[in-house]
């Protein structure tokens, strides 16, 4: 069966069917079974606009995955919203298929991640959200992760210091309703639940890229240790998260040669997110706030 002919998916809910407009990797492009059905990976341009991208299985549409955005030398580029095969989705700019700029990734679990992206990784300022807990981590992102200056803001009081790997380190307070701040510091310690892996596998050798998923360092747990408690000040608050400043490229001559040549560069892939795992609550934090007699501390 070619694209000449009807195919079983073409007359459905959305209509979808030829059309003589061309897409930018043509009418359709992507996996055919023996009937020449279309089979496995595609991308379809549908009468409306939207394009399909995702699985089909014997010429039916399988799944959910879909684009509906900018295109540029048929790559996604610009403002754009991505449904994910599970249901999940991400609105915001694109670049040569990468999510890149400013967007909201929201999961399925009802998280969601609201800032800067770069080349497919949280990259600049962003906050993400875990919706079952209430608890936003707002801060600087590196390669994916929330690492330097960052806030968790907790329901009834919230944490400035530093981060690593999603995971606070270092000096901090945690500060309660604008009047109390207990001041203290965090280390990352190895999970007693995870005595079975050698010191080598949790070893932190940046040198051999990450060993961790998006919830942090396999094995490692963040330990706060109090050390003090003062009055509410901003002036003890560590620094606040800042912009990163990213040097992008920018369309040159570079481009169209890249363009020539069929993108050599490794591509951009539309794989899901994975949700994050908020961090333990400390043990020792303050309880009973109105009891507090700083002049007995």
């Amino acid at each position: 069966m070619s694209d000449e002919e009807p195919e079983k998916e073409e007359i459905g809910e959305e209509g979808e069917k030829d059309s003589e407009e061309q897409y930018p990797y043509g009418q359709y492009e992507g996996g055919r079974d023996d009937q020449l059905d279309r089979h496995g990976w595609g991308s379809a341009l549908l009468p409306n606009g939207d394009v399909y991208e995702g699985d089909y299985y014997h010429g039916i549409r399988h799944g959910q995955a879909r684009y509906d955005g900018m295109w540029r030398k048929g790559s996604k580029h610009g403002l754009g919203k991505f449904l994910y095969p599970d249901g999940s989705r991400y609105i915001g700019y694109w670049k040569k298929d990468f999510k890149h700029g400013q967007g909201t990734y929201h999961y399925i679990n009802g998280d969601t991640y609201e800032g800067f992206w770069f080349k497919g990784d949280r990259h600049g300022l962003g906050s993400y959200t875990y919706k079952n807990y209430n608890i936003t981590h707002y801060g600087t992102w590196k390669n994916g992760h929330m690492s330097g200056p960052g806030i968790i803001n907790y329901p009834y009081y919230r944490y400035h210091g530093s981060f690593e790997r999603n995971l606070p380190k270092g000096k901090g307070c945690f500060v309660f309703d604008s009047k109390y701040m207990q001041h203290g510091f965090y280390i990352n310690m190895k999970d007693p639940a995870f005595d079975y892996v050698g010191a080598e596998e949790l070893k932190l050798d940046r040198n051999d890229g990450p060993r961790n998923d998006d919830n942090g360092i396999l094995g490692i747990v963040p330990i706060w240790r109090a050390r003090s408690i003062t009055e509410y000040k901003t002036e003890l608050l560590p620094p606040e998260p800042i912009p990163i400043l990213i040097k992008d490229s920018q369309e040159s001559i570079v481009d169209i040669i890249e363009y020539l040549q069929q993108y050599k560069t490794e591509p951009g892939y539309d794989e899901e997110e994975i949700e994050m795992t908020p961090i333990p609550i400390p043990q020792d934090l303050l309880v009973d706030i109105p009891e507090i007699d700083l002049d007995h501390l």
